[in-house]
């Protein structure tokens, strides 16, 4: 046991070396683009619509996230610049890659003349369970994971011996983050698709996705040893750690490097309020008049 870890190069044809990581990260876009196709039929969106854009919003991503966290990594970047195109070895940093998503989404949706929510709450499902299947390229990466943990607790967790051999990293077993937020991420995908049938107002699909994944991100995030970090002001690290707290309860936090904010907690907790604000806000300022399931009534009428 423990004897050999999966290869991240799943296939060498030559010079070129095909990753694991990258084949992950296809297949989840392949698999979210055409569950956004499926449903935006049954809203009468032309799937041409979505091939079209998803041309624009996967480079606009992958190049978000990895400008994102190579931004935030400059001290090892500016040293050793030609790891900056290296995305198969890993640093590509979510809100970096929502971010460079969702303006280009804005844009191509705004000269196409359609409508951004509706849109984003059709898409907002593929999102998370991409993130979900994503996570797994961070596993084969032995990347994303949290502080030292037993062999014991990881037994006790009934994990398949893969992934325990995966986890030992030189020789020492780490907390599987990669794999609390891949099911957390699971279970918020199918609580979307649940939202879409109680119908409601457009827009609140995306909103309840980022504060559902904004909560997960925040507490797991606290588990790492990898974080993006800065140097804040005390108050801030300390209501962060207050409001981390309960976890602690479970689990020790993941050692800080650098600084004393959690880049990636921070951002959560403001995505997370975002949305709970968002969703108050429209309602009571009578904003939220159509439905999710609105459009789909028309197609189907």
């Amino acid at each position: 046991m423990f004897a050999q870890v999966i290869d991240p190069v799943a296939l060498s044809l030559g010079p070129i070396k095909i990753h694991w990581y990258g084949i992950i990260l296809g297949s989840a876009a392949l698999i979210g683009l055409y569950l956004a196709v499926r449903e935006g039929k049954r809203h009468g969106l032309d799937s041409d619509l979505f091939l079209d854009m998803v041309v624009w919003v996967i480079p606009a991503a992958i190049l978000g996230a990895r400008l994102y966290y190579v931004l935030f990594e400059w001290d090892y970047y500016s040293q050793n610049p030609e790891d900056i195109i290296a995305v198969w070895k890993g640093g590509l940093a979510i809100h970096g890659g929502l971010t460079g998503a969702f303006l280009a989404g804005y844009f191509f949706l705004r000269k196409r003349g359609m409508p951004f929510l509706l849109t984003a709450d059709i898409v907002a499902p593929s999102i998370i369970l991409g993130q979900a299947i994503g996570r797994w390229g961070n596993f084969i990466n032995q990347e994303a994971h949290g502080g030292p943990v037993s062999l014991e607790f990881l037994k006790s967790l009934h994990l398949p011996d893969w992934i325990i051999e995966q986890m030992y990293i030189n020789g020492v077993y780490y907390h599987p983050t990669f794999l609390y937020e891949s099911l957390w991420n699971l279970t918020g995908f199918l609580l979307l698709l649940l939202l879409r049938r109680v119908n409601p107002k457009r827009g609140e699909i995306l909103f309840t996705y980022l504060i559902w994944y904004s909560l997960g991100r925040f507490f797991i995030e606290g588990l790492r040893t990898d974080s993006l970090t800065f140097q804040g002001p005390e108050w801030l690290a300390g209501l962060l750690e207050a409001l981390w707290a309960p976890m602690g309860l479970l689990f020790e936090p993941g050692a800080l490097s650098g600084g004393n904010v959690r880049i990636a907690q921070l951002v959560s907790l403001c995505l997370a309020l975002a949305g709970i604000f968002l969703i108050l806000l429209r309602r009571g300022l009578g904003y939220a008049r159509q439905s999710y399931l609105e459009s789909e009534e028309r197609v189907s009428g």
